[in-house]
C-alpha cells in the first residue's frame, strides 16, 4: 500500500485540491483494508498522520517532541522554515490551514471507522489462562484461536515497559512457535504440557488461551488486538494480586 510521506501536507506546491487528491486517494486504500477487516498497519499509520496534523496546527515544536523516531531532523527543519514562511504570507497561511483542518477532519472519520472494527473484535475476545499459573506473569506463552477451526496457533511472548514523552507504556514482543491442531486428546492443557516438556528452559510458564469466534486476518489484525487486549489482561491481573 503506498502511504503518505510525514510531511506530504507541506511537500511540493501547497495547493488544497491537490493535496485533497492526495489524501483522498490514501483513504481510498485505507478504507479498503477496513472494509476487508485489515487494520494493521493501516490504522497505526493513519492515526500517526492525524496527530502530526494536528500538532503542526497547534504549535510546530511538539512535532520533535511527539515523533522523534518518524520525523527526521531535515523534516523537521523543513516543517519550522515552512512555518515561519507562513506566517510572512497570509495566502500561503490560509491555503495551508485550509488543507489541515480539511485533512484533520477526514481523517478523523475514517479512523472512527477503524477504531469501530477495533473494539467490535476486541469485544469478541475470550482471554482464560491454561493450568496453575506462576506468579511472574511477565514471560510465557498464549494460544490464538481464530473463528471456528481447530487449530491453535502458539506465541511465546514478554511484556517489556519503554518511555515515551516522559509515560512508561507496557509492550508485548512475540515469536511465533507452532500450530497445533486440537483434538479430544490434544486440548489446551496437553499442549501446555508438551511445551513445557520440549522448551525446559521455561518450566512454569504463564499460559493464556485468547480466542474467537470471528475468522479474521491474523497478521494485519487478530494478532495485534489480541496482544494489546492481553497485556491489558495481565496488567490488571498483576494490579489485582
Amino acid at each position: 500500500m503506498k502511504t503518505l510521506s510525514q510531511t506530504w501536507f507541506a511537500d511540493g506546491y501547497i495547493d488544497f485540491e491537490l493535496k485533497k487528491y492526495t489524501l483522498l486517494a490514501y483513504l481510498q486504500q485505507i478504507t479498503k483494508c477496513f472494509n476487508e477487516n485489515k487494520l494493521y498497519p493501516q490504522l497505526a499509520d493513519l492515526i500517526f498522520h492525524y496527530n502530526n496534523l494536528v500538532a503542526f496546527r497547534e504549535n510546530k515544536r511538539y512535532l520533535q517532541e511527539q515523533f522523534p523516531k518518524r520525523l527526521t531532523g531535515i523534516q523537521i527543519q523543513k516543517l519550522q522554515v515552512l512555518y515561519e514562511s507562513m506566517i510572512e504570507d497570509d495566502s500561503m497561511m490560509q491555503e495551508l490551514e485550509e488543507i489541515i483542518n480539511y485533512s484533520a477532519h477526514t481523517m478523523k472519520q475514517t479512523i472512527s471507522s477503524g477504531t469501530e472494527i477495533y473494539e467490535f473484535v476486541e469485544d469478541k475476545l475470550n482471554i482464560e489462562p491454561i493450568g496453575i499459573m506462576p506468579l511472574d506473569h511477565k514471560e510465557g506463552y498464549f494460544f490464538l484461536c481464530n473463528g471456528n477451526t481447530s487449530h491453535t496457533m502458539v506465541y511465546q511472548y514478554r511484556i517489556g515497559i519503554f518511555e515515551k514523552h516522559d509515560e512508561r507504556y507496557r509492550s508485548m514482543v512475540t515469536d511465533y512457535i507452532a500450530t497445533w491442531q486440537r483434538s479430544i486428546v490434544n486440548t489446551h492443557h496437553n499442549i501446555k504440557a508438551e511445551l513445557i516438556r520440549n522448551r525446559s528452559f521455561m518450566p512454569n510458564p504463564a499460559v493464556y488461551a485468547v480466542q474467537t469466534s470471528l475468522s479474521l486476518p491474523i497478521e494485519e489484525t487478530l494478532l495485534p488486538i489480541a496482544k494489546r487486549s492481553l497485556v491489558r489482561y495481565i496488567t490488571q491481573l498483576t494490579a489485582n494480586s
